[in-house]
């Protein structure tokens, strides 16, 4: 049974950020109820504007480091040198940063030289050995109000909104006329960088050609308007977007971002997200064990019933588009791999999902070969915008985890020869992009079988409660 947070602990929403980190693998249910414990008994309230202001009249860590440093001499963090070595570096960044900001603070300052922005960066790793939890503690001790913390997919799908309003918003050219030529990304670069000075990214990865075609002009731009910049990934900058569709087209905003990030490697081995720690219980089920669907629709109907809503069929609307889910109660989804991945759908889709839906049941995801790669991408971002969002979840498959995702050599090429046909590519140039091989997403998979197991976790399943949080 998962231990309950006491409903008369308040905190403001940026203390809250602050301790999201405690979730990524590292920390036990009875570490996190004596922090939010200790908060409340020194008066954090849900009204406080920010966290640092919050935690420094009360006397509490400088900065990232002195945190870091006290968590290892309480035992609820190991001792890690990689995670160390990366936190000292984000430490002279909180440092730098402090009253940073990339606008004019008076009307006459903007006729000045503006002060050089400092270098940000990019650490980069194996999956679970702590890159968010370092990135997040270094935010949430950030002293500036300027400062924003996304998931790159959720970035990108926002840039790319943008994009689109602002070319709507041009009037239409007369019959006869000359379209002129409108670029809108330094516009929405210039539009990002008025509200942030600080952009924090986690999984930074680039698989979509839209993405890819924009990131060196919009990063430019953001950098010139002195943006700071730091991001987490699975790859080094010089592996992004590998064997990508028109690549050569990508690689100039690798350099772009090596020259204003410095890139941090935090590689310890180690996946933090697979310790052996208190599970929630079972989650994962497979369609092998005997009355599994009467178990899930128990499971269900017993969290139906603390919802304050009846069970329904429920329709999103996603920019327009009407995306139904056949089963749905209050914050409780109930859904098959059907319904989620072998429709069309994406990161907006799944972003919405995760913003309605605390809990999400999934049945019948299959034995996910190279004939399902579509599919497959699209699990790879539905759980990975589920995790950035804590969305819990309730799994029934063919297979056990590790084995979901089978990389063989035995599949049917007539699509990926149609679209290769259709790209104007010829077969032995096309066979190694990732869009053909399937390499992004077995890498990819990777990082989703580390967080579908730190999912199953007492600490994920508590901070996933949003009715506690309410």
């Amino acid at each position: 049974m998962a231990t309950c947070i006491p409903l008369s602990v308040k905190m403001s929403p940026s203390i809250a950020l602050g301790l999201r980190y405690m979730f990524n693998g590292r920390y036990s249910s009875r570490t996190l109820l004596k922090a939010l414990s200790d908060l409340s008994r020194r008066g954090y309230s849900a009204s406080a504007p920010q966290a640092v202001e919050d935690l420094n009249a009360n006397g509490s860590f400088s900065g990232p480091l002195e945190h870091y440093n006290s968590l290892i001499r309480d035992g609820s963090l190991g001792e890690d040198e990689h995670q160390k070595a990366v936190v000292q570096k984000l430490e002279q960044m909180h440092k730098t940063l402090r009253g940073y900001t990339n606008t004019p603070t008076s009307f006459f300052s903007k006729f000045f030289t503006k002060p050089k922005p400092p270098k940000g960066y990019y650490i980069y790793g194996d999956v679970g050995t702590g890159k968010t939890m370092v990135m997040d503690m270094f935010y949430s001790h950030v002293e500036t109000e300027k400062k924003k913390r996304v998931h790159f997919h959720g970035f990108m799908l926002d840039v790319h909104r943008r994009i689109h309003r602002l070319k709507q918003s041009m009037p239409k050219r007369k019959a006869g006329k000359m379209a002129k030529s409108y670029d809108p990304i330094a516009p929405v670069a210039e539009e990002i960088s008025e509200e942030a000075c600080l952009l924090c990214f986690d999984e930074f990865q680039v698989t979509d050609i839209a993405d890819a075609m924009v990131l060196k002009q919009l990063f430019e731009n953001l950098f010139l308007n002195g943006v700071v910049v730091v991001a987490t990934s699975n790859r080094p900058p010089e592996d992004l977007y590998k064997n990508g569709l028109q690549r050569v087209n990508f690689v100039p905003f690798i350099a772009v971002l090596q020259q204003y990030c410095q890139t941090l490697r935090l590689d310890s081995g180690i996946d933090y997200r697979k310790r052996n720690r208190p599970s929630a219980g079972k989650l994962y089920f497979l369609s092998s064990e005997p009355d599994v669907e009467a178990t899930l629709d128990k499971m269900f109907d017993e969290l139906a019933f603390k919802q304050n809503d009846i069970t329904r069929p429920r329709v999103l609307n996603v920019h327009g588009r009407k995306v139904g889910l056949d089963k749905a109660c209050g914050t409780i989804a109930d859904c098959t791999f059907k319904e989620l991945c072998d429709r069309p759908l994406g990161a907006s889709d799944y972003l919405e999902i995760s913003r309605l839906f605390d809990t999400v049941f999934i049945r019948h995801i299959p034995l996910l070969t190279l004939n399902k790669k579509s599919q497959a991408r699209r699990l790879i971002t539905l759980i990975d915008a589920f995790y950035d969002q804590k969305v819990r979840v309730v799994i029934l498959a063919d297979h056990p985890l590790e084995n979901m995702f089978v990389h063989d050599g035995d599949h049917d090429h007539d699509d990926s020869h149609v679209l290769m046909d259709d790209l104007g590519l010829k077969r032995d140039s096309a066979s190694d992009l990732t869009i053909f091989s399937g390499a992004e997403e077995v890498f990819a998979f990777q990082r989703t079988v580390s967080r579908l197991t730190e999912m199953q976790t007492e600490e994920y399943w508590i901070e996933g409660d949003r009715s506690i949080k309410a």
